[in-house]
């Protein structure tokens, strides 16, 4: 699982076929039944290249993308969220985040060992503890698409936006974060647990908005870019 989410980052439009040669390759002894049974417990699939994390519940109500062609001109327009697949030593978790379009800044990343509605709650309650934005853009996981979700932005009077399926490009910074935070924390540290991985992941997040610089900030970090112009 920890090779197919490496793969997964670098080509994430290769499917259960072509995951099943990469191992083979590597010398792994695996056949396409046991790689779709691994991909589907990660949450991974190849739709062009778009993540899945979950998948969509039809009887939820999906909202339109509003974001095609949409200038962003100023933090807090348009926050995103979306989850990621974290591998570690005692077995896997799941990481949630809510990314600030604009500046690229984390507003706020909740751990969880189960694939549920719940840590995707806590994090936007305590993003809106801080301010709100006028548009949340997410995938249409059912997570995202659940009452409880869907009614606390509506709640606090947020428009809602939902990628279009198979679009990778409707959420691209943070994809960009996940290669980040992976390239750049997880695998380096590979964590037993996810005591651990929370801890690290702390420290992470406060040197990616704080000290990491962007070149497409104009190599300033998220935390200029977002306080700047608030």
């Amino acid at each position: 699982m920890r090779l197919l989410d490496k793969q997964f980052l670098q080509t994430p439009f290769y499917g259960s076929r072509r995951m099943k040669e990469v191992l083979l390759k590597k010398g792994y002894k695996v056949n396409r039944k046991k790689v779709v049974r691994l991909m589907c417990l990660m949450g991974i699939e190849a739709i062009y290249p778009k993540p899945k994390l979950s998948k969509s519940n039809p009887l939820h109500k999906k909202y339109p993308y509003l974001l095609q062609g949409k200038k962003i001109y100023f933090p807090n327009q348009v926050w995103a969220s979306d989850i990621t697949y974290i591998p570690l030593g005692n077995g896997f978790g799941y990481l949630v985040a809510i990314i600030d379009w604009y500046s690229r800044y984390v507003i706020a990343w909740e751990l969880s060992n189960f694939l549920d509605t719940e840590f995707c709650l806590e994090a936007l309650h305590n993003s809106l503890q801080k301010t709100k934005p006028k548009i949340f853009n997410t995938d249409q996981g059912s997570q995202f698409t659940s009452n409880k979700f869907t009614q606390h932005l509506e709640k606090n009077g947020i428009q809602i936006s939902m990628d279009g399926r198979g679009r990778v490009f409707d959420n691209i910074f943070i994809e960009r974060l996940w290669r980040s935070v992976k390239y750049e924390d997880i695998y380096i540290k590979e964590y037993a647990n996810l005591k651990e991985v929370k801890e690290g992941l702390k420290n992470y997040f406060d040197f990616y908005n704080e000290k990491r610089i962007h070149q497409g900030l104009n190599y300033l970090t998220p935390a200029e870019i977002y306080y700047a112009k608030k």
